[in-house]
């Protein structure tokens, strides 16, 4: 049996070093990353002047929009996560991958091997959803693994010499559903025997991309006041951890029923009403937290950000979290009555294997 691997390749713009990898999305399941491999394939005028490469890990954060920038100004930093020295070939123990395995094999003795671990508690890839119209940078977190030559990797790197690959840190679902969400509320009011109590059930904690959510409500009125309409929604909350009050909301999916109203004082309700957040809906409206890769045709909404605690939180990076809010509304003079329920929304793990064997190699 023949298997084929998928690799990516991209050459420096003066075709003096050219990088290959056999994957730019890697897996972060909350304690450890998937380490970052690949190879570095040299010209053989770079290898006879015994030239000096480097490989970076570099995170782009930009937390600004590019159009305020001044002089001496910018909203981004470049962080450089980790950086090792490909070539002359450094002593350290590295464990081949069987991808690396092969093109050793086929590229010849100007191939160097490397493999980068990046840290369990770098943020992860989100970007910011921009307007159609906007082509500046976005902002958000975006990571590079950076190719150049220098005498040191300190050394300001040509452009002509330099590769910049843009990868993704990503998280998958778990595997076990959580304990389902549940709430009930209740309001009382002036001259009011009673009170307006609301139930909120989700059918499950966690989601998956595309998945439509059940959302079931229970309104028992012993007030006196009327309810009117129902409305639920679906809302992505991003956290910029940098900034203290950077924290907002977005409605992504929404509905609103007056059936089954007015509810008149002693009576009950009960109604399932149904949500589907997707980034179709939501594609021309900024703010919107979306995959790293914005280039993508095939992007989505940013998944739920998994950390092991809120000390973890990377103060360069974006939390990404989803609720359902559930608002009745009783008129002028009674007000609102809401309810809300977080939960996870996610893409479910791929097969590593089948992913590694689809395609050829790009050579």
């Amino acid at each position: 049996m023949v298997v084929n691997f998928k690799v990516f390749k991209k050459c420096s713009p003066n075709n003096m070093i050219t990088l290959y990898m056999n994957r730019r999305e890697f897996v972060d399941s909350v304690t450890q990353v998937e380490p970052i491999d690949g190879i570095v394939v040299l010209d053989d005028e770079y290898v006879r002047q015994n030239r000096k490469i480097f490989v970076q890990l570099v995170c782009n954060f930009r937390y600004g929009r590019e159009d305020d920038e001044m002089i001496g100004l910018r909203f981004q930093k470049e962080l450089t996560l980790v950086s090792q020295q490909v070539c002359p070939p450094q002593k350290q123990d590295i464990q081949l991958t069987k991808m690396q395995e092969r093109l050793l094999k086929k590229l010849g003795s100007n191939a160097y091997p490397f493999v980068m671990q990046m840290p369990p508690s770098s943020p992860a890839s989100v970007v910011l959803q921009q307007k159609a119209s906007d082509e500046s940078q976005p902002c958000g977190v975006q990571y590079f693994v950076k190719i150049f030559t220098g005498d040191s990797d300190c050394d300001r790197s040509h452009r002509r010499s330099t590769i910049n690959l843009g990868i993704r840190k990503v998280q998958y679902a778990p595997t076990k559903q959580g304990i389902q969400p549940c709430t009930v509320v209740r309001k009382d009011f002036l001259l009011s025997p009673g009170e307006l109590e609301l139930e909120v059930t989700l059918d499950k904690q966690l989601y998956h991309h595309g998945e439509k959510i059940s959302v079931n409500i229970c309104v028992r009125n012993n007030s006196n006041k009327v309810v009117k309409k129902v409305k639920a929604m679906v809302q992505q909350g991003v956290d910029v951890v940098l900034f203290q009050n950077g924290q907002f909301r977005n409605t992504i999916a929404f509905m609103e029923t007056s059936e089954g109203c007015p509810l008149n004082p002693g009576s009950s309700l009960q109604k399932v009403m149904y949500l589907v957040p997707t980034l179709v809906a939501n594609c021309d409206r900024a703010g919107i937290a979306v995959e790293g890769d914005i280039k993508r045709k095939d992007t989505a909404l940013a998944s739920t950000t998994l950390i092991a605690s809120q000390d973890a939180r990377d103060a360069f990076g974006i939390i990404v979290s989803y609720a359902v809010k559930v608002k009745l509304f009783l008129g002028a003079l009674g007000g609102e009555l809401c309810a809300e329920l977080p939960f996870i929304l996610m893409h479910p793990k791929p097969n590593r294997k089948a992913l590694e064997a689809e395609g050829s190699v790009d050579a």
